[in-house]
């Protein structure tokens, strides 16, 4: 009876040479195409047969203790997580943090398909871990963290949620124009966007752009400086302003700071078209930010739950 109580969401997604297939309709064109271009085909079906295998492994053992769900990752935006469901992730970080913003107190497994291959810091289990860390899981008797998010909210009420960072810009590769309204000042600004980062993103995305910055310091003779990686529970975030521009009408005196626990960061938008908001490198999973939109920043209400 308890098993059948246990719902179990499995998420996966499709590997590089699964997403060549889908391009090129076969294996053979697949082959094809990637040798033609000197590349070595048998690096993707070794990686594709690995994470099958992997997958299937996870499988039947979640199997075993309660209702089965698989869904790949492009149907996260549009699933439906019941309040006690259990989910799996089986592939690389990214397929983590995507998989949390979707998610409401819910814990997340991350399973690490392919060790040699991947790091996984978010990942810290592989398939054959199952069969000891699921039920405990479900016995609400493994260690579980929690991980801050970051939410962006329109005056029309659209909202989105970010486990690593937000970014907030154009499309494209033209500037981005908007005004920016933090700690009781605001300015008016050109950049190549604007990058949130929560505590567990302080090692990605943001710690590239600050290696960046710290590089032409140095280059110009100034001490190197370094930020230290936050904790991923940290309520803080962080805003950092990408290449901004000065002009006659636009400002770079508000181009870094940090954001506590009940403060805000309001952004509105200047650009005609092809303004966009995404959270976690998913552009394809965007709010529009054009002329009039302006959203609201602050850390979310909610928090990830992963299993350790």
């Amino acid at each position: 009876m308890q098993r059948e109580m246990n719902k179990i969401i499995l998420i996966t997604r499709k590997t590089r040479l699964a997403e060549l297939i889908r391009k090129y309709n076969t294996p053979a064109q697949a082959k094809f195409y990637l040798e033609h271009l000197g590349a070595d085909f048998s690096d993707y079906t070794q990686e594709d047969i690995i994470y099958s295998q992997a997958v299937r492994l996870v499988a039947r053992t979640a199997e075993k203790y309660g209702r089965l769900q698989q869904i790949d990752r492009d149907f996260l935006p549009n699933m439906i997580f019941g309040a006690r469901d259990t989910v799996i992730a089986v592939g690389q970080d990214g397929l983590v943090a995507n998989t949390l913003k979707y998610l409401n107190g819910q814990p997340l497994i991350g399973v690490n398909p392919d060790p040699c291959r991947w790091d996984g810091c978010l990942l810290p289990f592989e398939a054959q871990d199952m069969e000891t860390v699921l039920p405990k899981v479900l016995a609400q008797k493994r260690p579980l963290r929690e991980i801050t998010m970051a939410r962006a909210v329109t005056q029309s009420g659209q909202a989105m949620l970010a486990v690593n960072d937000l970014f907030i810009g154009q499309k494209t590769h033209v500037s981005a124009r908007y005004r920016l309204a933090w700690n009781q000042r605001q300015e008016n600004q050109s950049s190549s966007g604007i990058l949130i980062s929560t505590g567990l993103g302080s090692t990605g995305w943001r710690r590239s752009v600050l290696t960046q910055a710290a590089g032409i310091a140095q280059s110009f003779g100034r001490s190197p400086f370094a930020e230290s990686p936050q904790a991923w529970d940290d309520p803080a975030l962080t805003f950092l302003v990408r290449e901004p521009f000065p002009s006659r009408t636009t400002q770079t005196n508000l181009i870094y700071g940090r954001l506590q626990k009940n403060d805000t960061l309001k952004i509105l938008s200047q650009m005609p078209e092809n303004g966009v908001v995404f959270s976690d490198g998913i552009e394809s999973d965007a709010i529009e930010f054009n002329a009039g939109t302006e959203i609201t920043i602050q850390t979310a209400p909610t928090r990830g739950i992963l299993a350790v």
